[in-house]
């Protein structure tokens, strides 16, 4: 067995030691101090050596875990400017109001959340005080800083807006009642109040990743030379429990390589998530300064108050320091709840050491101590690591501040394991917060057993103090602002009319069609330097390193190396100003650059034009709820599916065939889903999302939608663009006739019968075929329809029915559309039948669909097509068993059909 104690081999071992013995002297001076004073000295020691190796400059690995005591001693703590008295009031009143507008809305079972809020009062209010700069500010004139709030601390984010003067009685009266038009959302929700939340941040973990590409967006926009934005920064007001979800950490690493200074992360560490304590067992502060550490951030502790300073100076032995890192976070939890004699025994009693501590201290020190005295709970504290993060350079700060979640609610709330859930307190609960915080709210104020709002008058000492720091700062926080921008001009019409006369007998993938396009429109004079290209690595798949040289594959480093193929015409160039974000294997990431760059308009003023280019089975199916929360925050710009389709990515397999991100698409309602089949449709598309999102959009157009585009890899000539009188209307609106069997000269007798064929994406190529084998092999006349939305189809129908409710007349588009084709309708996808039976309904004629049902697989295309029973000769067998269906051909010939294509 080996022996523990022994010697083990270091890395240090395979290095030349210059002199073994001053080596050894320092070895043996550490085994004599830990000897004689014990490990806890020698480790003492050992902490002041690095941090003086540190302050020197020498270059060492730094510890990942420090003790549990705050980052920044009370000796330099600077001082806090201002009236503390006043800022204290302000807390309380904005503490009141939001426990009242929670508890008044509860008679009405919308729920909300008292406790977070609680807790993190002083860390919101000791930013809107000093810190967050507003749109007006003089650093950062129309940006100002970014705030993502935390969701369930929105209580009091209105309780703070109302009492400026933003928000109204009636509005607080109006939480989580919207459906009148004039309510309050539970959470962050742009779409829902425009004028103030700039970003959603529930679902939890999301606001983390965002604000982390958000700051880097920021660098991005400097460095482009598009806006100077280097004094915004980015403040991510996060629960120590919402950490736990993956996307809260997925992207530490890119903000501490790329050094993004200009973030700071506070995590509001009451050691409780929505049910029950974070880390029952073990402790979340420490947990989270070693990932943080290890990733590169700069980590500052706020988790003592000041009540703390009197038991440190007594702790000679370092017991205290001990026993506080051991004790696990829900004993702690449960200190707060119990009384001084419980703590002395079961705290203190652990160590000898303590237990002479304790009798140094009164039953009143020690419930100070335990039960009030938290670092998130002091202005000065709060407000010492605040200066310390933006001060800070050359990585991203994170503070870890310790709360009691549901401080000053009293008994019943204070770091119980329900108070997530607890949504109201009782009058007599409401009495005893009123006299804890010292509101001159009167007995009689409480009509009938309603807790009354509490304001000190528009003119107070309160209000116009806060109003004036508010104006320091640069107007009020948060807030959202829409910018009176100009559209933009729409670029040179050659770059759209350049598809128009198809590619003759070169095939094309529409995939290679849209990065052509994209690569004519970044070259325009006027908009060109707006598009944000952003893929998720595997850009050569997508045909996108031609635009490397030109573009340049934006990096904060620029390029510090020589590429591997600089001798290449298409060489992989880095650059500090270069335009394209190539992100990595990180669709989370590369979503999350997309939503900043979409929804820049209103965060800095700026247009950007973002196109997000990617496997289409990895973008709904991965990060959907990115998505939504692109939709709720108002984000324009185009995400493109690439490889799409279930068979037209050939030998990948099931986990890449994509046969339905439509359909969830089709669940959002902000975005337009589009499946062209040809590079002109692609083209027509692009040009009409431009005009919409950024040009002049159409009186009743909704601006604030975002386009998806799903575009397949398989090489295949590209036809020229018909000349069809209203063909770009029905491009956009979702459906246009491509010919008639007369125009693609494949009329095989008068009256013959006939069929009407829509098909979307690759889909149309197999139409075309089966169009042809049915003229010449079975005497049956097909018109080919081009579906290049269901989705849109779909929605300009259910609007229909909307206004013929509200006694409108209006026909569906798509109805319009096939009025007065002769025939059935066979639709075909390479989606599942659930995508083109969107429209089912409102087709006049008898409907039936194919499309690729099921989970894909590993083969050729031809061999998947068939496998699905999506190819031309399967759309022939089913064309043919419509019409017998309706006695237009023999039922034999649908037999014949099967045997005679092997079906």
């Amino acid at each position: 067995m080996t022996d523990p104690h022994a010697i083990q081999p270091s890395a240090l071992d395979q290095l030349p030691d210059r002199d073994p013995e001053e080596t050894a002297e320092w070895q043996a001076s550490l085994d004599a101090v830990a000897k004689a004073a014990g490990p806890h000295r020698a480790a003492y020691l050992m902490r002041r050596t690095l941090e003086r190796a540190e302050g020197n400059g020498i270059a060492l690995p730094k510890l990942l875990e420090t003790d549990y005591v705050n980052t920044i001693p009370t000796a330099a703590e600077p001082g806090v400017p201002g009236d503390a008295e006043m800022e204290a009031r302000i807390t309380a009143w904005n503490r009141w109001n939001a426990a009242a507008m929670v508890t008044r809305g509860a008679k009405h079972g919308v729920g909300g959340h008292i406790a977070t809020f609680a807790s993190a009062a002083w860390l919101y209010e000791t930013g809107f005080n000093h810190f967050f700069k507003g749109k007006e500010s003089q650093e950062s004139p129309g940006s100002g800083d970014q705030l993502y709030i935390q969701g369930h601390a929105s209580p009091g984010i209105y309780a703070r807006a109302f009492l400026d003067g933003r928000l109204t009685e009636q509005h607080l009266d109006n939480f989580r009642q919207e459906a009148g038009g004039n309510g309050l959302p539970s959470y962050p929700h742009p779409r829902r109040l425009p004028w103030l939340w700039e970003f959603p941040t529930v679902s939890m973990g999301l606001g983390p990743l965002s604000a982390i590409y958000q700051a880097r967006f920021n660098r991005y926009l400097t460095n482009r030379g598009i806006k100077d934005v280097s004094q915004s920064h980015v403040w991510a007001f996060l629960g120590d429990g919402e950490m736990d979800e993956p996307e809260s950490t997925a992207a530490l690493a890119l903000a501490a390589r790329e050094e993004l200074d200009n973030l700071t992360f506070v995590i509001n560490c009451n050691l409780q998530r929505l049910d029950g304590p974070v880390r029952a067992n073990f402790k979340i502060v420490q947990e989270l300064e070693a990932q943080f550490r290890g990733a590169g951030w700069n980590v500052i502790k706020t988790l003592w108050g000041s009540a703390w300073d009197e038991l440190f100076q007594l702790d000679t032995t370092g017991a205290l320091v001990r026993r506080l890192r051991e004790v696990p976070d829900a004993q702690v939890q449960t200190y707060q709840t119990r009384d001084a004699a419980y703590i002395r025994q079961d705290f203190f009693g652990s160590d000898p050491a303590l237990v002479e501590m304790a009798k140094l201290l009164s039953d009143d020190k020690i419930l100070e101590c335990f039960h009030l005295s938290r670092g998130g709970h002091e202005a000065s504290k709060v407000y010492a690591a605040y200066k310390a993060a933006v001060e800070h350079t050359g990585a991203p700060t994170v503070i870890l501040a310790q709360t009691v979640k549901g401080h000053t609610l009293g008994e019943g709330f204070a770091s119980k394991n329900a108070n997530h859930q607890m949504k109201k307190l009782s009058v007599d609960e409401f009495k005893a917060m009123r006299d804890r915080l010292d509101l001159p709210i009167k007995d009689s104020d409480f009509v009938d057993g309603v807790v009354p709002y509490g304001h000190p008058g528009a003119d107070s000492p309160e209000v116009r103090y806060l109003q004036e720091r508010r104006a320091a700062l640069g107007g009020p926080a948060p807030a959202r602002r829409t910018h009176a921008l100009a559209p933009l001009p729409a670029p040179a019409e050659k770059a759209f009319a350049s598809f128009d006369k198809g590619s003759g007998s070169q095939n094309v993938a529409t995939t290679m069609a849209f990065v052509r396009l994209i690569k004519d429109l970044v070259r325009d004079k006027e908009t060109g330097r707006r598009w944000v290209p952003i893929v998720p690595d595997e850009a050569r798949t997508f045909g996108m390193e031609s635009l490397f040289p030109s573009l340049g594959i934006y990096s904060p480093k620029g390029q510090t190396y020589e590429p591997v193929d600089r001798d290449q015409l298409m060489y992989y160039k880095e650059a500090k100003n270069g335009q394209i974000l190539n992100e990595g294997i990180t669709e989370a990431g590369s979503m999350a650059d997309f939503i900043a760059a979409s929804t820049s308009y209103a965060t800095h003023g700026e247009a950007m034009i973002p196109f997000y280019i990617f496997y289409s089975m990895f973008g709904w199916q991965r990060t959907a709820d990115q998505m939504w929360q692109l939709g709720d925050q108002l984000g324009r710009g185009f995400l493109v599916g690439a490889t799409a389709g279930r068979t037209t990515l050939t030998g990948e397999g099931l986990q890449h065939a994509d046969g339905h991100s439509p359909v969830i698409a089709a669940t959002n309602p902000a975005a337009l889903t589009y499946d062209p089949a040809f590079a002109y449709e692609v083209a027509t598309i692009v040009k009409d999302g431009l005009r919409r999102m950024y040009g002049e959009a159409a009186p009743g157009e909704d601006q604030n939608v975002f386009y998806y585009l799903t575009v397949y890899n398989e090489p295949i000539p590209q036809p020229a663009k018909p000349s069809v009188p209203g063909i770009d209307e029905g491009i956009v609106k979702g459906l246009y006739r491509f010919n008639t069997a007369e125009s693609a000269g494949l009329a095989p007798v008068a009256n013959a019968p006939r069929i009407q064929l829509l098909g979307s994406g690759t889909a149309i190529h197999w139409v075309l075929e089966a169009q042809k084998l049915l003229a010449e092999e079975w005497g049956v006349a097909a018109d080919v329809w081009s579906a290049t939305s269901w989705t849109e189809l779909r929605r300009d129908a259910l609007e229909a029915d909307a206004g013929l409710l509200r006694g409108e007349e209006r026909i569906p588009y798509v109805r319009q559309a096939l009025q007065g084709a002769e025939g059935p309708v066979l639709a075909v996808s390479d989606y599942m039948r659930q995508v083109p039976d969107q429209i089912a309904q409102w087709v006049e004629q008898d409907w039936s669909s194919l499309g690729a049902d099921g989970f894909g697989l590993s083969d050729t295309r031809e061999a998947a097509r068939r496998h699905f029973g999506v190819d031309a000769q399967s759309v022939v067998v089913a064309a043919l068993a419509q019409l017998a269906r309706r006695g237009e051909v023999k039922a034999t010939a649908v037999k014949e059909a099967r045997e005679r294509y092997g079906l």
